[in-house]
């Protein structure tokens, strides 16, 4: 069997018991090594074949999927965070089922999550947003007409932004462009969980400048979060309806 398995933000231990367990179990490991922890490849067994597919074309993956495959291995493709996310795994389980080759999909703990941990945040809170956009920006990887920066801007909802680190002064400048003011807050997170982790927070119009140094440490964008919007900011925002001792539900009554 073929396990994709979402390695997590990239702290070992938030790996899920799930795939902590396949990996304990594998007879082949193959991860993407330019962006998952190395450490969390300390749980597979003595003896376990790993094999770095950061080099690797698609046909080389499937060549390797399938020669474990055909071995009789359990064989564990190790993607960082989820890999429903930004994972290139829809082509690879593709491939896998034209060969007639079983897999299971394992979920993994997003950076998404990692970074709004780092930064003590929450993406939905009420009387200020309760819509996150999880996109990016078009680079080699083009990005639909409907779905670019500026349009998407105009919600004015929470945004995290994947692999687009490295054109922030554009990313800032098109949200500002799609309606964002420019003190909108926002941040930047390296490594989100890794004990190399790096954050810097600011307004829209000056996370790029503030994230590149200046007399605080340049923050490696590669790799990086960017996340937009006023979930980040001074605490305004209404509580919420849930632990309201006035509103009544199936598990709490108001009153006598």
């Amino acid at each position: 069997m073929i396990y994709f398995v979402g390695a997590g933000p990239g702290a070992p231990d938030l790996i899920t018991l799930r795939g902590m367990n396949l990996l304990k179990s594998a007879g082949m490991v193959v991860y993407t090594g330019s962006l998952v922890n190395p450490r969390i490849l300390d749980y597979a067994p003595p003896g376990c074949q790993v094999r770095d597919s950061a080099s690797m074309t698609l046909d080389q993956v499937i060549d390797v999927l399938r020669d474990g495959f055909g071995r009789g291995l359990n064989v564990v493709r190790l993607h960082t965070g989820d890999p429903s996310l930004y994972s290139a795994v829809r082509e690879q389980m593709d491939r896998l089922d034209k060969l007639g080759i079983p897999f299971e999909m394992v979920p993994g703990v997003s950076a998404l999550g990692a970074a709004a941990a780092a930064l003590k945040a929450e993406y939905t809170l009420p009387g200020v947003s309760q819509t996150l956009i999880v996109t990016r920006m078009a680079g080699r990887t083009s990005v639909p007409e409907r779905e670019q920066v500026r349009a998407l801007a105009a919600h004015g909802a929470s945004m995290a932004f994947f692999l687009s680190a490295g054109m922030l002064e554009e990313l800032c400048r098109q949200l500002i462009e799609g309606g964002y003011a420019p003190d909108t807050p926002a941040a930047l997170v390296y490594k989100a969980s890794w004990d190399c982790q790096k954050i810097a927070r600011a307004t829209l119009a000056d996370l790029p400048s503030h994230a590149g140094g200046g007399e605080a440490e340049a923050i490696p964008r590669k790799t990086a979060l960017v996340l937009v919007g006023q979930f980040l900011g001074d605490g305004s925002y209404e509580t919420s309806k849930l632990y309201d001792a006035s509103f009544e539900h199936g598990f709490r009554k108001c009153g006598p």
